[in-house]
């Protein structure tokens, strides 16, 4: 009797301790919506790189052939308003660590310039997805560009990956032409050097090599995340000659109807809202109809290969949902599909164009896309990559998590890569530590998207404005408003009311200086708080027959 009095009163005082935790815990934080579930979600991010706002089907680009991320939309959630870092490296720091990108080392490039904010690799004090899910339960896969750390103790294999094939630096042909001794496509597997066979495609081996890491991680009872980082569309333009030959003469209209007419299909499928204009057209792009008839024929076969490249991706994504749904994770596995920054625009990248030693789109091009196709990839938004105009930080986001989203759901507000950290995090039942390996950690900076992606919400609200610094250039975004400042010492502020005019075609500053002023405080703010230091003050200088400002095409 005794005996089992005592331990009745144990199991009783366990479970009051127990009831006492929860509470101070959910005080303390919101607890994770899915943390009580037995079956975590597999968590797969797939990244593309220079690909425009309307580069895809579902965003407006019916020119283009991409059923199966047509699938994913029409099944899942697509948000008008995502916003990145405008360029490579830094939109990767704020994706893989939840920071800004300064906070997280990468506050120009990865090019160190003697700060902490700008050091050019991932700090210790961010913690990567990898890390963080690692330490949570989940096997941590990863296939394609990495770019945010040169040196091998910053390889992804040494933040967090289990496993890891790719390339660590910022771009990479598609096809090998060198022998061994002299790659051309410098790959990794698992830190370890890896030798693309001639005659192989790089968006094929990034592919592969992610569904042969599935394959090998469904022997254990773990949930996963794969982070598939795919560098197509990205320079140099080279695609498989079959892909090519299915866009023949599609571009023939040219890039200014081509550009109107994705508009109008945007705001026709509800990614644009009716009364919006289109940007106004950059005047220092050729018309179309200007061009001689062997202009056009060249033009045309530079957007065939482009084409070409994000169709192949989309094959790559029809190969990723077999794949699960042959290992039987399909309806328990959430994917998010984002691009890293809008399309490449510039049209001075003679340093690379002279490296093309074969015609456009074969192994041996060398050849990018320049302003005017990259300005109907951005298509109905202004300017191009490495810009805080829309063109250049807001791109496709599209979610599918079969059961938990509801299908073919457009999404309005403003949500930025740092969201992501937050949500995945909650999925999967992990609370982000304060202290991680004996080092404190960086708080948090965004928001969850698991309200909005299981339909408690139906748009994202922020009680903070977002910001983005980058070489200089700077803009806010709170509400409505969105404040954006260019380069250089004499650069003045424009403000525009993206409700009205998602273009900015518009500049309201010397109408509402109260809203420029608040704007501008906020960002001061902001960057002391972000150890974001004056461009001009460290400004990098060339390298010896480096053209000034080529390492931002990457």
């Amino acid at each position: 009797m005794e005996n089992s009095l005592k331990k009745h009163f144990q199991r009783s005082f366990s479970l009051m301790i127990a009831c006492c935790i929860g509470t101070a815990s959910s005080l303390l934080f919101v607890l994770p919506v899915y943390a009580q579930k037995a079956e975590r979600p597999n968590i797969v991010l797939v990244l593309v790189d220079d690909l425009g706002f309307s580069d895809t089907g579902p965003y407006g680009a019916l020119d283009l052939e991409t059923p199966n991320l047509d699938k994913l939309a029409g099944e899942g959630i697509r948000l008008k308003e995502f916003y990145n870092n405008s360029i490579c490296a830094p939109t990767r720091a704020s994706l893989l660590t939840g920071q800004y990108q300064h906070k997280a080392g990468m506050g120009y490039f990865n090019v160190n310039l003697g700060l902490p904010a700008y050091q050019g690799f991932l700090n210790k004090e961010s913690l990567t997805l990898a890390e963080v899910l690692r330490s949570g339960g989940y096997s941590t896969l990863m296939s394609g560009k990495w770019h945010v750390g040169d040196d091998k103790d910053q390889w992804p294999n040494q933040r967090g990956f289990d496993q890891f094939f790719g390339f660590i630096g910022g771009a990479s042909n598609y096809y090998e032409l060198e022998a061994k001794e002299k790659a051309q496509v410098p790959l990794m597997l698992n830190n370890e050097p890896f030798y693309l066979e001639p005659g192989k495609y790089l968006t094929d081996e990034i592919t592969g090599h992610a569904l042969d890491f599935l394959t090998a991680q469904n022997q254990t009872k773990k949930p996963f995340f794969l982070y598939l980082a795919y560098n197509a569309p990205h320079w140099p333009l080279q695609a498989l000659p079959e892909d090519i030959a299915k866009y023949k003469g599609r571009y023939k209209l040219g890039w200014d109807s081509l550009r109107t007419i994705r508009f109008k299909n945007a705001v026709e499928k509800g990614l644009i809202d009716p009364g919006q204009k289109i940007a106004v057209a950059d005047k220092l792009l050729k018309p179309w109809n200007k061009l001689t008839y062997d202009e056009q024929q060249y033009w045309q076969l530079r957007q065939e290969v482009y084409a070409a490249m994000i169709d192949h991706v989309d094959q790559g994504i029809g190969k990723l949902l077999e794949k699960l749904k042959e290992l039987k994770k399909d309806k328990n596995t959430l994917i998010v599909f984002i691009s890293d920054n809008g399309s490449q625009g510039g049209n001075g990248l003679r340093l690379y164009t002279q490296r093309t030693t074969g015609p456009v789109g074969s192994a041996g091009s060398y050849e990018v896309q320049n302003s005017n196709w990259s300005q109907t990839g951005n298509s109905p938004l202004r300017s191009y990559k490495d810009s805080p105009y829309e063109g250049g930080i807001s791109a496709p986001f599209i979610a599918w998590y079969p059961g938990k989203i509801n299908a073919n759901t457009i999404a309005q507000g403003t949500a930025h890569l740092i969201d992501l950290a937050p949500t995945f995090y909650q999925l999967a039942g992990i609370t982000y530590p304060a202290q991680f390996q004996n080092t404190k950690t960086n708080a948090l900076a965004g928001k969850s998207l698991v309200p909005l992606l299981t339909g408690q919400v139906n748009r994202v609200d922020r009680a903070e404005p977002l910001f983005w610094e980058r070489s200089g250039k700077k803009a806010v975004r709170d509400g409505k408003w969105k404040l954006v400042s260019l380069a250089g010492a004499d650069a003045k502020y424009e403000l525009y009311d993206l409700e009205a005019d998602r273009a900015e075609n518009t500049d309201l500053a010397a109408q509402y200086p109260e809203v420029v002023e608040r704007l501008k405080s906020a960002y001061t703010v902001w960057a002391s708080k972000n150890d974001v230091v004056d461009y001009e003050k460290l400004r990098p200088l060339p390298a010896a027959g480096v053209q000034p400002g080529s390492r931002r095409t990457n």
